[in-house]
């Protein structure tokens, strides 16, 4: 895959890494990197060579600085509408892509790139990341999602904070806060998101399949429908041929080997 603002390696592990690929403009969301990531998270979903996904930004400085600023100052009530609902629908589809994702935080993570992170499965991030959501200061609110998936990780009281003061916040205080799972070293940081996505990718991929969708999904049920949601993945999965693998392989004390169906 070629793209003018991304870039794109696919391991023969199966993980995909996506790099935002604007330094220069501290990987800003453009509509052409929306277009580019869009199309890139499509593909990913369709191929069955991808197992996993790791997003991240190019440059020491910044994983993605947020939206595109202009385009922001030209958007009335119609078009500002539009602006949100099309990042809402890209991080929709990394959130929703039946595949697990990491985001490797390199730097700043500022509005839409504190958005894009929060759609991934897990996040986590090098000493040097800062995270916030400082869209007041413009005089609009977050509008890719942010005020629902941060209130989700890290509590409603947590997410006013953050997106009424419009300040910023590193990653020992994002991981005091539930915001990412680890932080490393920024020489570390690649590795150790491909370690983490790579043990992931050896479990039964129908079980992560369904295990990101009812996660996902029962967040926002009541809680009888979303364990109701649990208990009919859980029984669809006992259909599997990777369940009858991982239970054989645990009572013969080997490694189970899951196929995917």
């Amino acid at each position: 895959m070629s793209y003018q603002t991304i870039l794109t390696d696919l391991a023969a592990n199966g993980i995909l890494t996506i790099t935002l690929n604007r330094p220069d403009k501290l990987n800003a969301l453009s509509q052409q990197v929306f277009n580019d990531l869009a199309d890139a998270f499509a593909k990913a979903k369709a191929d069955a060579k991808v197992k996993g996904l790791i997003i991240t930004g190019a440059g020491p400085k910044a994983f993605c600085a947020g939206a595109d600023i202009t385009r922001l100052a030209d958007a009335d009530a119609i078009h500002g509408r539009a602006f949100a609902e099309e990042g809402q629908a890209v991080f929709k589809q990394l959130e929703t892509l039946g595949k697990p994702s990491i985001a490797a935080i390199n730097g700043y993570a500022f509005g839409g790139g504190c958005e894009l992170a929060m759609g991934a499965s897990i996040r986590i991030a090098s000493h040097n990341a800062q995270f916030g959501q400082p869209e007041v200061k413009l005089g609009v609110i977050p509008g890719y999602g942010g005020t629902q998936r941060l209130a989700k990780l890290v509590g409603k009281g947590r997410a006013m904070d953050l997106c009424l003061t419009g300040r910023f916040i590193n990653a020992e205080t994002a991981l005091a806060w539930g915001l990412i799972s680890e932080i490393t070293e920024p020489a570390e940081l690649l590795t150790r998101a491909e370690a983490i996505l790579s043990d992931i990718t050896r479990m039964a991929p129908l079980a992560v399949a369904s295990m990101l969708t009812v996660i996902n999904q029962g967040f926002d049920l009541p809680l009888d429908d979303a364990l109701q949601l649990e208990a009919i993945h859980f029984g669809w999965l006992c259909a599997s041929k990777d369940k009858q693998e991982g239970t054989r392989a645990f009572m013969e004390k080997r490694p189970a080997k899951f196929e995917g169906c």
